[in-house]
């Protein structure tokens, strides 16, 4: 595992391949992101960047797929439209999947 791929819209998946990403899986529908996402598991990717809204769309999939695993490391990322959801809520999520505790204020 050493790889990094993204999943998302044409734009984002286009900037980070001209940045340097070689893997990039353009996806349009929920199914074509699962299928993507399920890719990059049996393809053994550690770090997946994922757009936000394609993540959320899919999350029960991304959930139970990767459970409490510390790989591959989910980022999510907002897409042209910006960001939907606070950086601090992703910063939570990966908190508690590495170290398996949520932290409360």
């Amino acid at each position: 595992m050493s790889e990094i791929a993204i999943i998302g819209d044409l734009d984002t998946v286009t900037g980070f391949k001209l940045g340097g990403v070689k893997k990039g899986k353009v996806v349009k529908t929920d199914e074509e992101a699962i299928t993507a996402f399920d890719s990059c598991i049996n393809e053994q990717v550690s770090i997946i960047l994922i757009t936000e809204k394609i993540a959320s769309n899919i999350r029960k999939h991304i959930n139970r797929t990767i459970g409490n695993e510390v790989l591959p490391m989910i980022i999510e990322i907002p897409d042209k439209s910006g960001s939907e959801a606070t950086e601090n809520e992703q910063m939570t999520d990966l908190i508690k999947r590495v170290i398996g505790v949520e932290m409360v204020k």
